[in-house]
């Protein structure tokens, strides 16, 4: 008879999680893209303007980008169990709020305080996979993560569009709001900060996730063997440096790296949400499409991004050897080309169609790589205020392009509005090439 003990499976409890966070994000970001079907009917109700619509777009990204930073303070002092739920479920109650208000003023303070309220969502999403996931897993999970940030305004179009003929521009506030009230409280009982905490992870995960070696003579866990990069060409491009990892605010504040980072995200980020909030009056205004099939072709974009964000993830993981920076680059180059050609879009629906999903999957390949960029560059404590300043250059950008755009409709066209998008992408290539490309001190380098 064999007395020998039977060694536990691996449980994979992180990927769960992962999937929660997706669907999640899918909600909260369906929560914020549903304005842009909402728009031309607003400004009919209320007789705004262009600028002004702008205005109420970029109130959320004003609330949301100027709490990223107490954001990642809160959930590096409460927790992101705690906070993430919280701010999940104001995201939601705001959003319902929006549909009922019958002013101007109280709709743009609504506007803003769905802003403020989802701030802690993103961070405590990417802190959670900064806490769950190991390094050569974090690209994909990352990836995902904002798959599920695109995947929000692919569905969007099409339940708008038949919300709006059913019943009215309101009711698609107070229909998006329910599924988050629902998710706050399943994540509250589901999640926890680490995955050392959870009832649903066993030991052997853990190991796995901090990357260390369970002894098979003891319960406690070795350090497992030294990761090694080779150094290529590519280092030299992206001027891979071995650095210190940040561990202090001071020390983040002081990173010309997590700015360069963030100025780079301002300009992605800044073109998402102008497709997100004007697509739709694009399509509907200037090029005459009908409310279904402005629903599909403003999903276009989105289903390349949700594409581009999971593939740019692998990429970058498995491909790249979790190098971030030159998907960084290729998609804000790839971008200038695809935004540009836009200037001259054919009236053939299949043909911008296409047009447009090529533009979400450019745009989208090194999206993921702004958020993972500060795992490599922050230890874990600090990570989430690291990420709050990446991401609040991210939506700074949010703020000011889709108030851009709305003053550059009412001067000029949508050809002008193409060509500043272009300009953008062009400043986001030129800011990224400045940054370093991190590598631990604890990696070993070997010379090709």
């Amino acid at each position: 008879m064999n007395n020998k003990a039977v060694k536990p499976k691996m449980t994979h409890y992180r990927w769960w999680v992962m999937s929660f966070i997706f669907v999640i994000y899918t909600v909260a970001n369906a929560d914020r893209a549903n304005i842009g079907f909402a728009i031309p009917f607003i400004q009919e109700e209320f007789k705004m303007s262009n600028t002004m619509a702008g205005v109420l777009i970029s109130l959320f990204f004003a609330g949301y980008a100027f709490f990223q930073i107490p954001a990642g303070y809160l959930i590096k002092k409460y927790g992101m169990r705690n906070i993430f739920a919280l701010g999940m479920l104001l995201t939601s109650i705001f959003t319902g709020l929006m549909g009922v208000v019958n002013n101007v003023i109280a709709l743009k303070f609504l506007r803003c305080l769905v802003g403020i309220s989802e701030a802690p969502v993103v961070i405590g999403s990417t802190a959670t996979i900064n806490q769950w996931f190991p390094s050569k897993e974090k690209g994909t999970a990352t990836g995902l993560f904002l798959a599920g940030s695109k995947f929000g305004p692919l569905i969007v179009p099409a339940l708008c569009a038949w919300i709006i003929m059913t019943w009215g521009w309101r009711y698609i506030f107070v229909f998006f709001a329910v599924p988050g009230l629902l998710l706050s409280l399943f994540w509250y009982v589901m999640v926890r900060n680490k995955p050392e905490e959870s009832r649903f992870v066993n030991e052997q995960e853990v190991a796995y996730i901090r990357e260390e070696a369970l002894s098979t003579t003891q319960d406690t866990a070795a350090p497992a063997k030294q990761d090694e990069l080779k150094y290529c060409w590519l280092d030299k491009l992206i001027r891979t440096k071995q650095v210190d990892v940040l561990t202090s605010s001071k020390q983040v504040f002081r990173c010309w790296d997590i700015y360069g980072v963030a100025l780079g995200y301002f300009s992605m980020v800044g073109i998402v949400s102008v497709l997100m909030s004007w697509l739709p009056k694009y399509l509907i205004t200037e090029r005459g499409f009908d409310l279904t099939s402005s629903a599909a072709l403003a999903a276009a974009p989105f289903l390349g991004t949700v594409l581009g964000n999971f593939l740019g993830g692998v990429l970058s993981d498995r491909v790249l050897n979790k190098r971030r920076k030159p998907l960084m680059l290729l998609s804000a180059g790839a971008t200038i080309f695809t935004m540009y050609s836009l200037v001259y879009a054919p009236e053939s629906k299949i043909i911008l169609s296409l047009m447009l999903f090529l533009l979400g999957l450019m745009l989208s390949l090194g999206y993921s790589a702004y958020s993972v960029y500060a795992m490599g560059r922050a230890n874990k404590d600090i990570y989430p205020v690291a990420y709050s300043v990446i991401n609040m250059g991210g939506q700074l950008g949010g703020m000011c392009m889709p108030l851009i755009v709305g003053v550059i409709l009412d001067t000029w066209s949508w050809d002008a509005v193409f060509i500043t998008m272009t300009g953008f992408c062009v400043l986001c290539f030129i800011v990224v090439s400045t940054v370093i490309e991190p590598l631990s001190k604890n990696v070993k380098v070997v010379y090709q």
